[in-house]
């Protein structure tokens, strides 16, 4: 019974250890996270597929990286980026279509 309960302690010690805080994102990963979503807006606009709020997230990185929130600046800089690939991707996809039925 003290064993089990011994090892249960730590294991949970441990667990609580490893899940601190990840590494706060630094100015430069920043910088270029968001020259990355630039030029992907960049493509989906000259697909002519770029959606609306792409641009918005793209703006609210360089507001939070201005403001020193590095961690948010990266997370809006990260969706635009998503979105402006996602954007070229549909925009691919539709750019033939066929009936399906």
């Amino acid at each position: 019974m003290k064993h089990t309960l011994l090892c249960t302690a730590v294991v949970i010690a441990l667990a609580g250890c490893a899940g601190g805080g990840g590494s706060a994102a630094t100015a430069d990963e920043v910088s270029k996270t968001i020259a990355q979503a630039e030029n992907e807006i960049m493509l989906a606009k000259k697909a002519d597929s770029l959606w609306t709020n792409t641009e918005k997230h793209l703006a609210a990185a360089k507001e939070a990286q201005k403001a020193g929130d590095n961690d948010k600046a990266l997370k809006s800089a990260k969706k635009a980026i998503k979105e402006a690939q996602a954007s070229v991707k549909q925009a691919a996809d539709n750019a033939n279509p066929t009936p399906t039925w």
